[in-house]
């Protein structure tokens, strides 16, 4: 076993004793009621979950096993010569809780190289599809087409012990998590740059070889970095993260939980959020003849907008009650590397006004911005400006935290999720309604 496995495995057998006695000796103890909004409005705010992998805490946002976004940053090992943290440190973090050494981020970095190779038939099929496939379509089905690959099938055929189970999950997880950089990486210069692929380069790590093979120069490594370490987790009640443990309680394997991920994180209502921010803000600098607004004159557009019944997108969050640091972190990128970029300026000024006119309007519990109102400003700048890609790159991200909760929910034997539908009638007799 890897450094990384051994660790890992001393750390189930620590934690499945917690499990055990709270299912024991506290199973009975309510954690919450639910109400019939929560029912019908997709249960939202229930707290029906379980994952120590990350936790979005209302002030301070996501918590990536309990280290904030600048604690992660500041903590993890970085590439030589770049701003952001491996990506390989970064996965050991959700996998042990434990902020690793340079030598373990390295083991990782060499594991994931030893891993990386997509097979051949991936690609056929890739290019067998038709060329108006959708980016994510595509990515989606390559990670279906691996699941022969599935060391967990083929040992859950053979026979394999419950407490065992988590062992070929986490090696699907690193053989899946180590190729989804290529799989992206070609379907990208596939469909949009005449299908002129870039090898791979082992001696690079997960960031710095994406953007190799993208054909993006530096910074665009780090821009790789920060971006799948901010899209990776958002707890385990988001329609993607959500959906890979939904079909992974089945004891699906990492292959069909990933690709179900994917097509969850595909929706409107959820992985598309950066592109439509991104699109509104365009139109917005076309409405204004590509001038810089004024703080003033963007005041006036942002009231006009609210008072016509439109919303103002990048704005707001469900669960945060301050500025998201994901958007931080991403602006404090754009403050170094792209002040002078004409998108970003128009998210400045946006950044300096519409927090208070959404207080003064009064129909917003959180004013401040949210990841989606930065990131697609950054993949614009350097030129990878196809929007249906951009939700490739969020799977890429997300996968991290999906395949880091489905190893754990196995060493923890989690259930077959399955909870209880009621029927309208029956709601409406618990609410009194004759």
């Amino acid at each position: 076993m890897s450094n990384l496995k051994e660790k890992l495995a001393a750390k189930i057998e620590a934690h499945r004793p917690r499990t055990v006695k709270l299912l024991k000796e506290y199973g009975d103890t309510k954690v919450g009621e639910v109400t019939i909004a929560q029912v019908i409005g997709g249960m939202r705010g229930i707290k029906s979950l379980t994952t120590d992998i990350s936790y979005l805490d209302p002030m301070e946002g996501i918590r990536f096993r309990g280290y904030t976004i600048p604690e992660v940053l500041e903590k993890l090992p970085k590439v030589p010569g770049a701003e952001m943290p491996y990506v390989e440190g970064f996965f050991y973090l959700l996998l042990t809780g434990d902020i690793p050494n340079d030598d373990e981020v390295a083991a990782v970095a060499e594991e994931f190289n030893a891993r990386k190779k997509v097979p051949q038939y991936v690609f056929k099929m890739l290019r067998a599809m038709p060329e108006d496939s959708h980016p994510m379509v595509m990515f989606s089905a390559a990670i279906l087409s691996m699941q022969r690959e599935s060391k967990f099938a083929k040992e859950y055929a053979e026979g394999l012990n419950k407490f065992d189970a988590w062992k070929p999950t986490y090696e699907d997880a690193m053989d899946l998590v180590a190729k989804l950089p290529e799989i992206a990486a070609f379907i990208y210069r596939y469909k949009y740059k005449d299908d002129a692929i870039i090898e791979g380069d082992p001696n690079l790590d997960m960031g710095g070889n994406f953007a190799h093979m993208m054909g993006i120069d530096k910074p665009y490594d780090d821009v790789a970095r920060m971006y799948f370490l901010l899209h990776s987790d958002h707890e385990s009640g988001n329609v993607s993260a959500h959906t890979g443990h939904l079909v992974a309680s089945a004891l699906s394997d990492m292959y069909y939980s990933m690709s179900a991920m994917v097509n969850g994180l595909a929706g409107p209502l959820h992985g598309l959020a950066n592109q439509e921010v991104l699109r509104w803000i365009q139109g917005v600098m076309d409405k204004m003849d590509n001038k810089v607004p004024t703080e003033e004159e963007m005041k006036k557009f942002v009231w006009d907008t609210l008072n016509s019944g439109q919303v103002i997108p990048g704005f707001g969050h469900a669960v945060l009650r301050k500025t998201d640091p994901r958007y931080s972190t991403q602006r404090d990128f754009c403050v170094k590397h792209l002040p002078n970029d004409p998108i970003f300026e128009y998210v400045n000024v946006l950044y300096n006004v519409v927090p208070d006119i959404l207080v003064e309007h009064g129909h917003a519990k959180n004013p401040w911005p949210n990841v989606d109102a930065q990131s697609g400003v950054i993949q614009w700048h350097y030129g990878l400006k196809e929007y249906d890609f951009y939700t490739v790159l969020f799977a890429v991200g997300r996968a991290l935290g999906v395949a880091a909760n489905i190893v754990w929910d196995r060493a923890l034997g989690y259930a077959l999720e399955r909870p209880k539908s009621l029927t309208t009638d029956m709601l409406e007799k618990i609410a009194g309604i004759k």
